[in-house]
């Protein structure tokens, strides 16, 4: 039951659904401190999300264009070989970022990532962001700091996984 909070066709005008998405994003420890032009870039490109146990986020091989800041539970990322069960990554819960691979080319998904428990996240659309900050050079997306992304502890887990993956696909052929 992937749902939404804010109606996806929000009107322009300030409202209260505007004002509680820029509240949830403004506390996410990973914006912390964005200054108040780039965390409205960022709500004006953001929705709430659920899901309940076993519901898929994204799956392998689709495009990655959006990328997801956890407020609450747990979200599994696997990979499926041909045949066999899934088998797990990592978990990412509360606090960390869910969706690299919309900052990198080719901008597709290395991995499923299913929710373990009930989960609620802020979705935002990476790739409007991300053109965003190509713009303008004023607009300073921490989102779209690659280099610092890539120092990240979730990033590094998640690079340190299509590593591995690549590597044993390479041995398997």
């Amino acid at each position: 039951m992937n749902t939404s909070t804010n109606p996806p066709t929000a009107p322009k005008s300030e409202t209260a659904a505007v004002q509680a998405v820029e509240s949830v994003i403004a506390q996410h420890p990973f914006l912390a401190g964005l200054q108040p032009e780039h965390l409205r870039t960022h709500t004006d490109n953001a929705i709430l999300m659920s899901w309940l146990p076993g519901e898929m986020i994204f799956r392998e091989g689709e495009p990655a264009n959006r990328f997801y800041l956890i407020r609450q539970g747990k979200v599994a990322l696997e990979s499926c070989k041909r045949d066999e069960a899934p088998g797990l990554i990592q978990c990412v819960g509360a606090g960390d970022v869910l969706g690299w691979s919309w900052l990198f080319p080719p901008y597709y998904w290395h991995f499923d990532a299913r929710a373990v428990e009930p989960t609620s996240a802020i979705f935002f659309y990476g790739t409007r962001l991300r053109e965003k900050s190509e713009e303008s050079p004023r607009v300073r997306l921490r989102t779209d700091e690659a280099d610092g992304c890539r120092h990240h502890p979730a990033f590094a887990g998640h690079a340190e996984a299509v590593a591995r993956r690549e590597a044993q696909e390479r041995l398997s052929r």
